[in-house]
Formats: C-alpha cells, structure tokens, sequence
C-alpha cells in the first residue's frame, strides 16, 4: 500500500509545501500554512479501490437547445460585459475590494431578472435576511419576486436549489462561507472553497443554471483561495473604482462565452449603482484645459472607445534619486518612455521628479497611450499648455518612431461625438474616416512631436491635413 505523504498549504494563496513553514514562499505571508489531507472530500483514502466507471451518453454538436443560450438582465453595462447576458449552465465569478459594489449590483442584476419572470434564488453567506431585505429596499429591489436564503453549508444550499422548479439564477455571497460535510477544515480554506466551488459548477452543469459567486480579494487585488477556483469557472470579473470617486468598473479578465477586454461603467449613487453609457463623458468632465501637463488620450476597451485624460507633472528635484510616482499605468512603460525621449529628443528629465496621473482613477493598459504620455510629459517640462480640442493615440518604439494601432476610426468617430476636432496619430495609421469633420495631424516619430511642442504656443496646427 502506497503511503500517503501530508502536505501543507497556504490558506491565502493555495500553494503547496512538503512541510510546515512559518512564511509562505508563494505570497509572503505568514502563519498562514495549515496540514491538509489531500484523500478528503474525494471518497475514500488509498487503500480503497476505485468503484467501476459507468459508460456516459455521447452526442452530437447539432441539436435543438432546450432553452436561450443567454438571460439578459437589462442593465446594458453588465451584459455588455458578461457578453450578452448570462449563459446558462455557467458559473461566473465576481471579485472586488471590500464596499466597491459588488453585492449591490447582484441584488440590482436579480431583480431586474426577477421581474423578467425569471426564477433567480440569492443565498447569503455573510448578511442575514434582514440585513439583505435592507440593501433591498434601498435599491428599489423589495417589490421583486427574488427568493432569498441566508445558509453557508453546500449540501443544504444543493438540497434547497433541487427544490422546485430550476432556477435560471443562483447567487452565491460568498465562496469564502462555504463549508461541505465531506470536508473536514473551517470554511474558508483553500480545501473548503475549492470543494464548495466545485459543487456549485456541478450543479449548474447539470441543471442548466446560471451560478454567480461572490469572491473575496487579497491585499495584491487577486481572487482570495486557491488559483484553481479561477480556472474552474467559465468567467471572472474583477470589480475596480477609487472610494475617493463615484464610479466603478466592472471588468472582464476571462470569459468562455465572450469578449475579454470588455468593461462596464457604473456611477455609484444612494439609490445603487446607475449605469453610464458615455464613460467618456464622466472621465473629462473636469478638465483644465488651459494647464500644461494634459493630454487626451483616445483609447480603446474592447469594442467601446473611450476617452481620457493623461496628466503629467514634471518639477525639479532636489533628491539625489528623482521620483516616479504613477497612478493608472504600467512603471515601467513610463521608464521606457522617459529613456527614448532622453535618448532620442533630447528632453532631459534626469534631475526632475515626475510624476503621471490617468484622471478619475482609471487604468490603461493599452500601448497606444504611449504617445498621449510622451505628449503629457513634454507640455509640463516646457510649460506649454497642448490644444484643448486635441486627441493623442500611438505606439512609441525604442527608435523612437510612432508605430500604427488599431480601431484608428472608432478612436476618431468618438472624440468628433465629444467635441474634439483634432487628433495626433501615427503617420502608417489606416482605416482612417473618408468623411470625417475632423483634422488630425500624422507624425512618424517622437522627436517631430516634441519640436512642434516645445517650438509654438500653437502646437501641431502647421501640420495639419483637413479631410
């Protein structure tokens, strides 16, 4: 008979050790690594032989589908994010800070497929009756007919659900209550909420039922409990937002049955979460136009574009070691962007402290705004103030040439909606508008930018090609 060899694991990150250490090598954090039996919850320990397998039905990929592939909520920013609505038989996962929304745009999602005659059951783990009915009548969500249970034990939770006709939507709040019988550890445990997750995709396999999970986050932003739970659901949603500012994002990281570069705006208010359909709108409708250091940049996520405003600021140091302090976009694409523009334009920020900002909190991880940066940059070095009807999208190279990107038109139909009538671009840009109204001025590398700055109170209009 084999011997079963114990194993330890961390309770914050699911990682495994051969023995007992007082850090974790995976997250760092300590006192956080406990024994676990890795025969619990699988039916047995080694010593039993395996029951033999029965035969399942095979099938075709041609078929009538029983029922829609999708339940649309009608709150058009999170179908658009979740792709169309909810796939049925799915389970998707939904992350977030502590406070940021994340229960009370479920509640909002369950009541509007409530009273689209959809059978929706929202099981609390963390809130009593009374306190769900709360948030409830805050919400406008009281007069709904959404079904409602306060229970952390998966069997019970199984056995209430199977009660019935079959729910079309099932919200668990949250994975990190779940405790099963078959599982000897306290809830919240990477074995606990790897056998609870695993029981509730289960049953929405079989049943046909939507399942959302409700999932607790790290100090680093990740999905509490072991990786694995990420990679057993069918979508994961990261909720995002500053409590300093009234507005959330709700974004997608994965998604079988959809986009994953889908995001979707909402404005948090007394009465809930409201929905903002021009996000662009609510990123600048603070803008400074007539100070340096301020550039807008058009950017793309998914197949929405949006715009936002760039804001650098750029002072004389009297450190040894001058600061790079940014908000909203990757460290180290703003070093490389501050060594091309030392190497190739002759713009010396070496002995300046520099510090960037994406406006309303909201971060970019496209490199189309390279140029927007660059531009941001050069107008707070030179005291320049850039045109306040101006955009700002390219690609920046280590040679210092403006590369091409994508959705160039999408990019210029939705600053000519909000106002803007000039745009900087690459010069190797295509699918540019025939019929636009707008102007926009093409440039090939970074220095014949930083010139027209650093040359005129009037930047880029010498250039400019009217269509």
């Amino acid at each position: 008979m084999a011997k079963v060899r114990t194993q330890f694991v961390c309770q914050n990150c699911g990682t495994v050790h051969t023995r007992w250490a007082g850090k974790c090598e995976g997250c760092g954090e300590w006192n956080t690594i406990i024994e676990d039996d890795p025969t619990a919850g699988i039916g047995g320990g080694p010593s039993r032989a395996p029951k033999k397998g029965r035969p399942v039905a095979l099938t075709t990929l041609s078929g009538d589908i029983e029922d829609a592939p999708r339940i649309q909520t009608g709150i058009s920013e999170l179908d658009r994010v979740t792709g169309g609505g909810f796939v049925r038989g799915s389970a998707l996962l939904v992350g977030g800070d502590p406070g940021i929304g994340k229960s009370t745009v479920l509640m909002q999602a369950a009541a509007a497929l409530s009273r689209r005659n959809h059978r929706v059951i929202y099981v609390s783990g963390e809130e009593a009756v009374a306190q769900v009915r709360l948030r409830a009548q805050r919400l406008g969500a009281a007069d709904s007919d959404v079904l409602l249970a306060a229970e952390t034990n998966v069997e019970d939770i199984l056995a209430t659900l199977s009660e019935g006709k079959r729910p079309d939507l099932v919200i668990i709040d949250s994975i990190q209550t779940l405790w099963s019988d078959i599982v000897d550890s306290a809830p919240g445990t990477v074995t606990q909420v790897r056998t609870g997750v695993q029981a509730m995709i289960r049953f929405a396999k079989q049943t046909g039922t939507a399942v959302v999970l409700v999932g607790h986050v790290t100090k680093e932003g990740q999905i509490a409990g072991p990786r694995v739970v990420e990679h057993m659901v069918d979508a994961v949603l990261y909720f995002e937002g500053d409590r300093g500012h009234h507005y959330r994002i709700l974004r997608t990281v994965k998604n079988r049955f959809g986009p994953t570069d889908e995001i979707g705006v909402f404005e948090m208010s007394d009465k809930g979460l409201r929905e903002v359909a021009n996000p662009s709108e609510l990123f600048l409708g603070e803008r400074n136009e007539k100070s340096p250091g301020a550039a807008v940049f058009a950017g793309m996520e998914g197949t929405r574009p949006v715009l936002v405003e760039v804001q650098a600021l750029v002072a004389p140091t009297s450190l040894g070691t001058p600061r790079r302090a940014i908000v909203g976009w990757d460290s180290a694409r703003l070093s490389m962007i501050l060594a091309v523009l030392e190497a190739h334009c002759g713009v010396r920020l070496g002995q300046h402290d520099v510090y960037l900002n994406i406006a309303g909190g909201y971060r970019i991880s496209e490199p189309a705004a390279d140029l927007a940066v660059a531009s941001a940059l050069v107008s707070s070095l030179a005291g320049l103030a850039l045109p306040a009807d101006c955009v700002y999208f390219g690609e920046v190279s280590l040679s210092g040439a403006i590369r091409p990107v994508a959705h160039t038109a999408q990019r210029l139909k939705e600053a000519e909606k909000l106002g803007f009538s000039q745009a900087v671009l690459p010069s190797a840009s295509t699918e540019l508008p025939k019929n636009g109204g707008g102007r926009w001025s093409e440039m090939e590398s970074l220095p014949d930018l930083v010139a027209r700055i650093a040359g005129s109170r009037n930047a880029l209009r010498p250039a400019e090609h009217e269509d």
